[in-house]
């Protein structure tokens, strides 16, 4: 009984883990996009402010050029997380379908002990029936 309690609580321990990263994760992305969508609106900012808007201008400016190399390693990170994110997710899941199992047995064989002892009170409860009915 105690190794399946440990059992129980090192799976959950390892669901909560799993679904941290999976949060983590997602809140990396989230801030990568955001942060990307900042950068697009300095980029067009800069190209408004110095009226260039073609990257292969010779006067298009420095900082513009700058800004959407970094914008779209943002992007670029941001998607390379979704593959991590999907795997994390199926780790999850997987954690949790194995807490399931566990905690299922567990139940059974809860239920199992209830039924057993509820027998033996029975019996018990019907051997002092019979002694009074024979008295």
């Amino acid at each position: 009984m105690k190794s399946r309690d440990t059992l129980i609580r090192l799976r959950r321990f390892q669901v909560d883990e799993k679904r941290r990263r999976v949060t983590q994760i997602e809140m990396m992305m989230a801030d990568f996009n955001r942060m990307a969508s900042e950068l697009d609106r300095e980029v067009a900012h800069e190209e408004g402010r110095a009226g260039i808007t073609d990257p292969g201008h010779f006067a298009y400016p420095t900082y513009a050029r700058a800004a959407a190399t970094r914008r779209d390693n943002m992007r670029q990170s941001a998607l390379a997380l979704e593959g991590q994110l999907a795997d994390a997710k199926a780790e999850l899941g997987e954690a949790f379908e194995d807490l399931k199992k566990i905690e299922i047995l567990e139940d059974r064989e809860r239920t199992a002990e209830r039924v057993a002892e509820a027998a033996r009170d029975q019996a018990a409860m019907d051997g002092i029936g019979l002694a009074r009915a024979r008295a």
